[in-house]
């Protein structure tokens, strides 16, 4: 098994942003079983600025602490029982996409174009997790009895609007952070 050595600057950046991805939950408006939140744009921002090991850290991190009981899930929520919600689905995505969207932007970090496939993939593997997920707590665990088609209307197709811009903005926030950080290093 390999340790893994985090300093303090690594730990601060992680809990940074599992402590933005939530306030970004907070940010909600309740839309049927999956909310329109901002936490999709810091876990992409994670894996931009962190790259793919602390970002996985990072929403790891949030992960467990809503598990754990923290109100730290969209509607401040939290606890073990939110597994059972259909969007949670979605929260699993997170750590994979903040990964994913790191490993993608590691390759080149000052590319814009990498940074868009980066956060494009993130999205993808958010969408990949969370709607199988959301289709089986719907139609397996509550019974509803909903098509795939209900399911996408309902977990993807109406969000991937905000999901563009977010993506977007997520890419113009890294520009302007490796700008800055730049000229500063």
């Amino acid at each position: 098994m390999t340790k893994v050595k985090l300093n303090t600057k690594d730990i601060t950046e992680i809990g940074m942003f599992a402590a933005l991805t939530a306030i970004g939950a907070s940010i909600s408006i309740p839309l049927g079983p999956v909310p329109i939140t901002l936490q999709s744009l810091f876990v992409l921002l994670s894996g931009l600025v962190l790259g793919s090991r602390k970002a996985f850290f990072s929403q790891t991190a949030y992960v467990l602490l809503g598990l754990a009981g923290l109100p730290v899930f969209a509607g401040f929520s939290g606890g073990i029982q939110s597994v059972t919600n259909p969007s949670f689905g979605f929260v699993i995505g997170f750590v994979a996409s903040a990964f994913f969207a790191g490993k993608i932007s590691e390759k080149q970090m000052y590319s814009t174009k990498n940074s868009a496939l980066s956060v494009l993939a993130g999205t993808l593997v958010i969408y990949a997790i969370g709607i199988p997920y959301m289709y089986y707590v719907l139609n397996i665990i509550l019974a509803e009895n909903l098509n795939i088609i209900q399911i996408l209307s309902m977990g993807m197709f109406m969000f991937i609007p905000g999901d563009i811009l977010k993506a977007v903005i997520a890419v113009i926030i890294w520009k302007k952070f490796r700008k800055n950080y730049s000229k500063k290093s």
